[in-house]
């Protein structure tokens, strides 16, 4: 192929290869012959050359080598060849390239020429592609032509100031005058220009910001123009009035508005305006609406004012149009806290998108619908969201669970309600609960004392049904151990009478021993039922056999249990009524703290590990000590007392339960407290490690919100060294509420084979107050670890 053929002809020849082999052998002979012309002195044909390297490069072939030539091209005063160069210089060219630095000559002579076409090639090029050298040399120059005659080179050099601003910061004091003299402009795109400009100077200085507020009622001035002209053909789409130049001025008025009363008291007049005006019934006038609800919702708007965008929003959840939908429900949920009655009117619509077929339009609804519930609402709405978790996709399942326990917890009518509600989610998703789940029902049951009866009966029958929900086995081997003499009376004023025989409890205990369903924390929470029945029943004594079976089971828990439960039997029999004794009422740990669960708050707050049958029933000891087995809610360094055997109630002071419930105590390593690495803005981030062998280690990241404000999306994001290993579970929430009600937790495991020095650096992102933060903490050193082990 000869290389004058014309760019069309080598395109057909590129197109027109059967293999990658080909198409490369064609390019490469095409380069070739590029890079001979581009050697010769007088060729007539650069730019025609050019073209075609240009076409080269979007291929995602090299063209490197055609640098030079766009710079020589641009300097040229032929315009075709100026036009090819300058688009060969956005595209070859950067910043970060030296052969950039060779055309700030020749923009700066284009940008004197008095031709406006080449003028604007030579703005486009430094909005594209200028560095902060070349902004600062040629900001005069753009300062300039903003307040050139020319509406044409007027727009374009307001973009580029906007590029200009935002390299170099201290600038935007330059083209403040000139910006503000652009608002009185009557061409729409030099208008666009100077909002765009006005935007970014008011974002990035608050003395700017303060200044450009005078400017409101010129913006609202032209906005009521927009809105009550008449049809114009230049500008309309779809029956709207240039919405683009709309929806600028309207992000412009956000942030002119945003904590100030004056400016927002000018524009509340002709936001309601415009909601009431615009068009509905297609894509565009939704885009203006929109924003408009946007900012109604960010300043200070009457309360009136706000409740026509929250039913704006509300019309947006009854479009057929996803995306519509979901950006009502997104904007709905930053307000719901705010606005809770306004959103609350319409939460019959948030729960039919539940039944959405959309997977990003369905988790807004159930973060939002759990937004909603009330103490006047609950039975309601709680109806609705079990309908929707048994029938929910298994990725919203676990957030629907928690987000019931919490509201369950929060606003339940009853403690016999509470009780149900929370039986029918581990009936329905017990797989996807949290690990806190079974603790925190525990501690719920022992408390309802008049309930005992009722709750044991339902267990039982729940546990007859179905033994392949783990979180529901192991409350319901709780309640039979502890209250298996109610269950063997049949006599229960809240349901129905039914005759269980200690036959069927014990065959029941033994099918959960038994089942290849059953985890070893479920067997030993059977395994401790079984023992506790033992002092509750009188005919079948001599027939329970104590696991003997796990007497070498794999799992160590599971092994000791089993032992010390046989040993009880045989040797320490005249202790077995003492020491099986009734759990009594468990205590909150802490002023307002339930089983490390404050009261009221989300399930998102850090729980204690996984209360065994009868472990955290220690009221001699201190809660630090007891509750705090991982060393995450307290700072105390006293080393950690041995915890009795599972579902035993001994004073550790006496000597014979002592030695026989501490056959392994004193072994394990006082966890060392946790330390604060990040702590601004309100947001305190806390680190513990657990070092799980020589080279693993698990770390707990612990979050929490001291400011007045709600956090969303909170997210953390952690990097370490090539050479480790790093895996990020699944955080508790991203949902962060104000004044420390809850926090939320991260575990990060960390594999260190080579045993490098280890760092890890931590990104915090989240949304407070509708802007979103985000920072970086370098975290170098890990609490509790000697440095030859990691």
């Amino acid at each position: 192929m000869s290389p004058s053929v014309p760019l069309q002809e080598m395109i057909r020849a590129i197109r027109s290869a059967r293999t990658q082999c080909e198409e490369r052998g064609v390019i490469q002979r095409e380069c070739a012959a590029i890079r001979a012309q581009f050697r010769q002195v007088d060729n007539g044909a650069r730019s025609h050359n050019l073209a075609k390297l240009l076409y080269v490069h979007m291929l995602g072939y090299p063209a490197h080598f055609g640098q030079m030539e766009c710079v020589r091209m641009i300097a040229s005063p032929r315009y075709s060849e100026k036009r090819v160069g300058y688009l060969g210089a956005m595209m070859l060219l950067d910043e970060k390239q030296d052969a950039s630095l060779l055309i700030t000559n020749s923009i700066k002579n284009d940008l004197s020429h008095s031709n406006q076409y080449v003028q604007s090639l030579a703005l486009c090029t430094l909005a594209c592609m200028g560095s902060a050298e070349m902004c600062r040399d040629l900001a005069p120059e753009i300062d300039r032509l903003l307040r050139a005659s020319n509406s044409y080179i007027k727009k374009k050099a307001a973009l580029c100031a906007v590029h200009i601003v935002r390299k170099v910061q201290d600038l935007g004091e330059l083209f403040a005058p000139a910006a503000r003299s652009l608002l009185s402009e009557k061409n729409h795109g030099v208008l666009h220009g100077a909002v765009v400009l006005i935007t970014e100077l008011c974002e990035r200085n608050p003395e700017t910001l303060e200044r450009f507020r005078k400017t409101v009622p010129d913006l609202v001035q032209i906005m009521k123009g927009l809105v009550i002209s008449g049809y114009s053909p230049e500008h309309d789409v779809a029956g709207i009035s240039d919405p683009f130049l709309q929806v600028r001025i309207l992000r412009l008025l956000r942030i002119l508005g945003r904590n100030n009363e004056a400016a927002s008291d000018a524009m509340n007049d002709l936001l309601a305006q415009v909601a009431t005006n615009t068009d509905s019934t297609k894509t565009v006038g939704n885009a203006v609406l929109y924003e408009t609800v946007l900012t109604v919702l960010d300043i200070k708007s009457e309360s009136g004012l706000r409740v026509l965008a929250v039913n704006i929003l509300g019309r947006f959840l009854l479009n057929n149009d996803r995306n519509i939908r979901y950006i009502a429900m997104t904007s709905l949920q930053r307000i719901v806290g705010t606005d809770h009655n306004a959103v609350q009117r319409h939460r019959g619509t948030i729960v039919d998108c539940l039944k959405d077929q959309d997977a990003s339009v369905k988790r807004r609804a159930l973060e939002l619908s759990l937004a909603l519930v009330s103490a006047s609402n609950i039975r309601s709405m709680m109806k609705e969201l079990l309908l929707f978790l048994s029938s929910c996709p298994p990725e919203l399942r676990a957030q629907a669970a928690s987000g019931i326990f919490y509201a369950a917890e929060r606003y339940a009518p009853s403690q016999r309600w509470h009780i149900d509600t929370i039986l029918h989610v581990l009936t329905t998703a017990g797989g996807d609960v949290r690990d806190e789940t079974v603790p925190n029902l525990i501690q719920l049951i022992t408390n309802a004392s008049e309930l005992h009866c009722y709750t044991v009966h339902k267990l039982y029958r729940a546990l007859l049904n179905d033994i392949s929900q783990q979180s529901l086995v192991q409350v319901a081997c709780w309640c039979i151990g502890e209250y298996g003499d109610l269950l063997l009376r049949g006599e229960c004023q809240e349901t129905e009478p039914a005759q269980v025989t200690e036959d069927d409890v014990l065959d029941a205990l033994e099918t959960v021993l038994q089942s290849h369903m059953s985890s070893p924390a479920t067997r030993g929470f059977a395994l401790t039922a079984t023992m506790k029945l033992s002092t509750r029943i009188l005919d079948n004594v001599d027939v329970i056999h104590v696991g003997y079976e796990f007497s070498s089971a794999l799992s160590l828990k599971l092994q000791q249990r089993a032992v010390e439960y046989n040993a009880l039997f045989r040797k320490y029999d005249h202790m077995r009524a003492a020491v099986l004794e009734r759990m009594p009422v468990i205590e909150k740990n802490s002023p307002g703290h339930t089983n490390g669960e404050s009261a009221g708050e989300p399930m998102k707050e850090i729980q204690p590990p996984k209360v065994k049958q009868g472990e955290p029933l220690l009221p001699q000891q201190p809660a630090n000590q007891v509750c705090d087995l991982l060393g995450l809610l307290g700072g105390s360094e006293e080393p950690l007392q041995p915890s009795p055997a599972p579902g035993l109630s001994l004073n550790t002071a006496s000597t014979a339960g002592g030695d026989l419930l501490d056959l392994l105590g004193g072994l394990e390593p006082t966890p060392p407290a946790p330390v604060t690495v990040y702590e601004k803005d309100g947001v305190t981030l806390t680190l513990s490690c657990e070092k799980q062998s020589d080279s693993v280690l698990t770390v707990t990241l612990t979050a929490s919100n001291s400011t007045d404000s709600d956090m969303s999306s909170f997210t953390l994001q952690a990097a370490v060294p090539k050479s480790v290993q790093l895996h990020m579970k699944a955080p508790s929430g991203d949902f962060l509420p104000a004044r420390g009600a809850a926090k939320v937790t991260q575990m990060v495991v960390l594999n260190n084979p080579n045993k490098v020095n280890l760092k890890m650096r931590i990104r915090v992102s989240y949304t407070s107050q509708g802007s979103a933060f985000q920072d970086t903490v370098q975290i170098d050193s890990f609490p509790g670890l000697s440095a030859a082990g990691h």
